[in-house]
């Protein structure tokens, strides 16, 4: 499995259970969580949904020590994009109906339909959706709040842990752990919020694809 593939699943998996934390929770987990955990995951989901657009830098740390840094810039509904910086060769984008995942080192470009994919949700115009994924606690600190979701979908099993300002409820950092117990950690900063976007950021090559599939 290609960088490039590796991380569209992690993303992948990162949207997917995100959506668990912005959706009203199922009875047995919001039956575990006490008044102010509660009203913290509420708050949480009322930011997020008052987000329109917003871009920043990353960095990425796997579970090998690997580092990789970059851009991201978000656009709902249904638009997002990474660019990582050299050496990596990725380039990830969805522009409202695809996503595109492209490795320029190895000229592929994979693109599939955004509604087969779990950024749907995280791209979608309200994020008000119940999704498959457990919440297995909650930690309100003065500082931060650390909310640790349990998921299995078709993109794997796994864990992930999200921080986010206590006082802003902006996400700082999320750490995503495979079904092998490994690591992979994307920290965002200098992020602005609902401010001007340009529609170009996520255009997808499609006529790249036509002559991936002819010289194959």
């Amino acid at each position: 499995m290609t960088f490039a593939r590796r991380t569209f699943l992690r993303l992948a998996t990162i949207a997917t259970v995100a959506t668990a934390l912005l959706s009203p929770l199922d009875p047995a987990g919001a039956a575990a969580l006490n008044a102010e955990q509660k009203k913290t995951l509420a708050e949480v989901n009322t930011y997020f949904n008052s987000v329109k657009t917003m871009h920043g830098d990353f960095i990425q740390f796997g579970p090998n020590g690997e580092r990789a840094e970059g851009k991201f810039y978000l656009a709902r509904p249904g638009k997002i994009r990474f660019y990582y910086n050299p050496p990596s060769k990725v380039d990830i984008v969805a522009d409202g109906k695809s996503v595109s995942v492209k490795d320029r080192k190895l000229a592929t470009q994979d693109i599939w339909p955004l509604s087969e994919t779990p950024l749907r949700f995280l791209l979608a115009e309200q994020i008000n959706l119940a999704a498959d994924a457990d919440v297995a606690g909650v930690s309100v600190e003065p500082d931060l709040v650390t909310v640790v979701l349990s998921d299995d979908t078709t993109f794997g099993s796994g864990k992930l842990t999200l921080i986010f300002d206590a006082e802003s409820t902006e996400l700082k950092q999320w750490t995503v752990t495979d079904a092998q117990g490994y690591d992979t950690s994307v920290a965002i900063y200098n992020t602005t919020v609902n401010g001007p976007t340009n529609p170009k950021l996520f255009r997808i090559d499609y006529n790249a694809n036509m002559m991936q599939r002819r010289n194959n």
